[in-house]
């Protein structure tokens, strides 16, 4: 094996990618080494490259240079000492939520708490996160490293370009799940054309969804989600007019029992107010979108009404898990996706050109092992 490596670097914030050699990282006990096949290219990777030390400086990124690349997929080719139940060959999505394993969160099974937890190849939330960027980087590179514990077994069915998605698509399982929904219970996406969003519709006949509510700006794009479950999904256009207005005139006054928000940053504030005002008694609101900025709710109403408004953060390893079984069953069904996949030659075009995506259906993807 050669002791170098091809990977995408950033060496300076806001400048763009190197492509250089790097020696191959070596697991360390409880690690493993995957050969990289596929890393997604989240739409807010740009940002994190080029405004995130301004934006958010209390969120570390790794030291530089460093190689990013959140959502990583591949063969496992090195098992570490004292890692069981992985097997050189084993295809796996790394999730890239890392914890130090030791704090009172970590100990109590509170993955997501821990106090030094952080996106391998994207961001920490601390100063305590740098070691562990650090450590694990991301998955531009041929090879990578990774904790065994953080890995996702995926089937054969499932091509390495969308297993590279389970990150936008955890994020809204976990958040769906947060909310309790199920059989018999109504649920409302804001921004169901987008990445995040259009995942609720193609988990919603896994996880039992039977009244899906969906809302968007592009009425193409509700068009093209409404083909993916005729029937199933019922949409709205924010042109058209309030979404509480809206679900008060479908639900007959009741509103929903779960509201998720899976707008972005730039997004007005009012849209989330309508959302959560669409909330029936005992209803819960999960965001996941990151609105920026404080929003204004009206918390006595909440109170009166037993509701409850929270932010949910990625997903766990166990959480990809039940994905991937869903799509081992044939529950989840993810060929509506596009794949769009560049060599790592070309990842910085890769990153320009997210911007172009047709909605939620693109999934721009690296592949580490093309062109070497």
């Amino acid at each position: 094996m050669t002791s170098t490596m091809r990977a995408a670097r950033m060496h300076n914030v806001g400048e763009p990618m190197k492509i250089e050699r790097i020696p191959v990282p070596a697991p360390g006990p409880g690690d493993v080494r995957v050969a990289v096949h596929a890393v997604n290219i989240v739409p807010n990777l740009a940002n994190i490259l080029s405004n995130w030390t301004t934006w958010f400086p209390l969120n570390p990124l790794p030291s530089l240079p460093a190689v990013f690349g959140l959502d990583p997929a591949g063969v496992v080719e090195e098992v570490g000492e004292g890692v069981h139940g992985v097997e050189v060959g084993d295809r796996v999505y790394v999730n890239p939520g890392r914890t130090c394993g030791a704090c009172r969160a970590c100990r109590n099974g509170r993955l997501v708490h821990c106090a030094s937890f952080a996106f391998a190849g994207y961001f920490g939330f601390s100063a305590t996160s740098v070691r562990l960027l650090d450590r694990y980087q991301g998955g531009l590179a041929e090879k990578m490293i990774a904790p065994a514990s953080s890995l996702v077994h995926i089937p054969d069915s499932l091509p390495f370009e969308a297993a590279a998605r389970f990150g936008y698509l955890g994020t809204m399982y976990s958040a769906l799940r947060k909310a309790g929904v199920g059989p018999g219970r109504s649920v409302l996406v804001n921004g169901i054309t987008g990445t995040l969003g259009i995942a609720a519709a193609l988990l919603a006949p896994a996880m039992g969804i039977t009244t899906l509510y969906g809302t968007g700006r592009d009425r193409d794009l509700l068009a093209e989600i409404d083909k993916l479950r005729p029937g199933l999904v019922r949409l709205h256009s924010l042109h058209d007019g309030p979404v509480d207005e809206w679900i008060a005139a479908e639900t007959g006054g009741a509103g929903v029992d779960a509201y998720i928000d899976a707008l972005g940053p730039g997004a007005p504030h009012e849209t989330l107010q309508q959302g959560v005002r669409a909330l029936a008694r005992g209803g819960v609101a999960v965001n996941i979108g990151a609105v920026a900025g404080e929003v204004p709710l009206d918390l006595h109403r909440m109170m009166d009404l037993d509701q409850i408004v929270r932010g949910s953060v990625w997903f766990t390893p166990g959480e990809g898990q039940d994905m991937a079984d869903m799509v081992a069953s044939g529950l989840l069904d993810l060929s509506p996706l596009r794949h769009h996949v560049y060599p790592l030659d070309e990842v910085n075009a890769a990153i320009n050109n997210v911007g172009s995506r047709h909605g939620g259906f693109s999934n721009f993807v690296i592949s580490p092992a093309s062109g070497r």
